[in-house]
């Protein structure tokens, strides 16, 4: 009877030890979740993008428990890093965290971070990112997934696309409030103030707005901005290039379904050059002028259409996988 009086007595002692260290356990957890919350909350109350180091990063990022989730930029805006996206993806991805401060659903359970190369590498290798800009959701509970990590190659990094990600991730959609730009429309008025001062002081000279040569290069100029993608780009954002895990730079988007801005300026070049060449051969076939110069004209026009339509049609062929037709170039 003693023996078992003793043995229930030690199970209470150890269980009221174990009870005991659970119960310092959960307050040292609530109390380093108290500190950390209240540490990004006064960070993110002097700045919306908060900029992490390393160890800040380690500490009010990835540290459990958490009862915030973090959508992370990690960067590299130091110009030796030649990152030529970096800054605008930055000036996107501040108008959201900006929207979000300012809008009506704000909460404290969402920060938005910053986290520079030259700051932290350790984070990066960490993470195994060989690129940059990439944004990243660390959600309150568990780890992140893999569409925690937005893919601004097929979406770009526009703010409107960046906040529809983030509410897809989060289910706080942040409506996108921009700040007033008033440059285009001051460049438009001092352009209709400028045609209207010419025209005022060629009032009795205007044969020139007859010049079909004219209006036909701005037509053509018209027709090449809206059919080489720069109204994509516009609402898409996307990246000026972009630079392979390799480290090679890619010019030309490997999808259909996505483009940079430098393969916007390459397809309006190369159809430009190919109606240049088409032009020419309409001028020689036009019966007009010297034999031999006209002759010369056809040569270089339809050699400047056929080399130039096979670079376009194998640009095309190497973004639309599948497509079975070539011409010159493969």
């Amino acid at each position: 009877m003693d023996k078992s009086i003793t043995i229930v007595i030690f199970v209470i002692f150890f269980l009221s030890i174990a009870g005991f260290s659970d119960g310092q356990k959960k307050k040292q957890d609530a109390s380093g979740l108290s500190e950390r919350f209240q540490q990004i909350m006064d960070m993110s109350s002097k700045r919306t993008v908060i900029r992490l180091s390393g160890n800040r990063y380690r500490e009010l990022v990835r540290t459990s428990p958490r009862n915030y989730s973090v959508v992370v930029m990690f960067t590299a805006l130091s110009p030796k890093r030649q990152c030529v996206i970096c800054k605008h993806a930055l000036d996107e991805y501040t108008i959201v965290a900006n929207s979000f401060r300012y809008q009506q659903m704000h909460t404290n359970q969402l920060f938005f971070a910053l986290v520079d190369f030259d700051e932290a590498q350790d984070v990066f290798q960490q993470l195994k990112l060989n690129t940059a800009p990439v944004i990243m959701h660390f959600p309150a509970k568990g780890k992140p997934k893999r569409t925690d990590t937005m893919d601004i190659q097929r979406v770009g990094f526009a703010a409107e696309a960046v906040a529809r990600w983030v509410g897809e991730q989060t289910e706080i959609h942040i409506r996108v409030l921009r700040p007033p730009n008033y440059s285009a429309t001051i460049a438009l008025i001092a352009l209709f103030a400028v045609i209207g001062g010419l025209l005022y002081l060629r009032r009795n000279n205007l044969e020139f707005l007859y010049n079909k040569s004219m209006w036909g290069v701005m037509s053509l100029f018209f027709v090449f901005t809206m059919t080489s993608g720069q109204m994509w780009n516009h609402i898409r954002g996307p990246p000026f290039v972009h630079r392979t895990p390799a480290g090679n730079i890619a010019y030309v988007h490997g999808s259909s379904q996505g483009q940079f801005v430098l393969e916007t300026y390459i397809v309006m070049g190369i159809s430009a050059v190919t109606v240049v060449g088409m032009i020419l051969m309409t001028e020689a076939a036009s019966g007009k002028g010297d034999i031999r110069k006209r002759r010369i004209m056809s040569i270089v026009g339809l050699g400047l259409m056929a080399f130039f339509f096979s670079l376009i049609l194998s640009v095309f062929r190497s973004k639309a996988g599948g497509y079975p037709y070539s011409f010159l170039l493969k």
